[in-house]
């Protein structure tokens, strides 16, 4: 098993990062801050104003780290990547899976019902928690309805003429009554962290504020992993091609975000480890995460990839911060051959 890389998160304004032989420096003001080897990395994300010398980028390119620009506030801006290591029989085959909308369809369910159980999953643990709270009733009616949609999705014939757009429409619909018991879930500072439905571009409250950015901190990682067992992250099965845009990185992602993702932001919430004071309102009515919340938020996540489970498919215990690089894996293996169908990600 590939053992647990690090990403470098660098959030300080005017940062320079530089080469020292295997060693990438992390300069501030001319000062070297802090020095790390290139072999503890697995990507680097850098925000806001932040700069990367040349010898540096040939040093990551040289290793596989993935180097990524992301605004201030969190919005991919690019990507820096060396050469494409893969099977290139491997990426013809995934294009020619991609091309063939059964083939695309067939996975595209199975995702779909990983991403509905956790959902499911979600929604029940928190029923459980707080078993006398009206709240409660809200979550296991959502859950029920979850149920009903997976029955709905196992119908789905991926041979059928349109089985794509049913499979999207019933996505669509289990995320509508998903988020409308999110709110159920906040047990914590209800007046500034409420959730009434989800707004991407932008968030228009702290709490999806705090989704949208660890969704996309979350897409880098599956990007990166992708890439490292050479499968092509912009060509996906469920997500269709678009330029600038990971398909096949949303595609997997969209299993992990409720036990990955969306537990970790109510984590932050509940236990009071973010508040109001960190975000503050732009004059569109974006709401934007303070430095300091995106660094508390930054290494929860960091620390969530630390934690273990036993993986359901391969029944052997990995870091969180393996999952995605495991299931990009387990997609190509599939797309070899190795397995008959991919198994998605279902958190027991």
């Amino acid at each position: 098993m590939k053992r647990l890389l690090n990403t470098l998160y660098v959030t300080t304004q005017g940062t320079y990062l530089a080469r020292e032989g295997e060693t990438v420096l992390i300069r501030v003001e001319g000062e070297t801050r802090l020095r790390v080897p290139i072999h503890t990395l697995g990507s680097i994300v850098c925000f806001g104003q932040v700069s990367v010398s040349p010898p540096l980028m040939e040093l990551c390119g040289e290793r596989q780290v993935l180097i990524s620009f992301m605004s201030e506030h969190g919005r991919f801006l690019a990507r820096v990547q060396g050469p494409v290591n893969g099977n290139v029989l491997l990426r013809r085959e995934q294009y020619r899976r991609a091309d063939d909308l059964a083939a695309s369809a067939a996975i595209a369910r199975s995702i779909v019902a990983a991403k509905i159980a956790n959902c499911k999953t979600v929604l029940m643990r928190g029923a459980r928690d707080r078993p006398e709270d009206p709240g409660g009733v809200h979550l296991t009616k959502a859950a029920d309805w979850l149920t009903g949609q997976l029955e709905t999705l196992r119908n789905v014939v991926p041979n059928d003429i349109g089985a794509l757009d049913a499979i999207r429409g019933i996505e669509g619909d289990a995320a509508r009554a998903y988020f409308s018991a999110f709110d159920h879930l906040i047990s914590a500072q209800k007046d500034v962290f409420f959730f009434r439905e989800r707004s991407r571009r932008p968030p228009l409250d702290p709490l999806n504020t705090l989704l949208s950015f660890l969704y996309t901190i979350l897409a880098h990682d599956m990007q990166a992993a992708l890439e490292g067992v050479g499968l092509d992250p912009a060509v996906g099965f469920f997500h269709r091609d678009r330029p600038g845009r990971p398909s096949l990185a949303l595609d997997i992602m969209e299993e992990l975000r409720p036990f990955f993702v969306d537990r970790l932001v109510l984590s932050l919430v509940n236990r009071r480890q973010v508040n109001e004071k960190g975000f503050e309102t732009s004059e569109s009515g974006a709401v934007i995460m303070k430095d300091d919340t995106r660094k508390e938020a930054l290494i929860a996540y960091q620390k969530r990839k630390q934690e273990e489970i036993t993986h359901p498919f391969l029944d052997e215990k990995i870091a969180l911060g393996l999952l995605p690089h495991v299931q990009a894996m387990l997609c190509a293996r599939y797309l070899r051959g190795d397995l008959d169908a991919y198994p998605p990600f279902f958190w027991k």
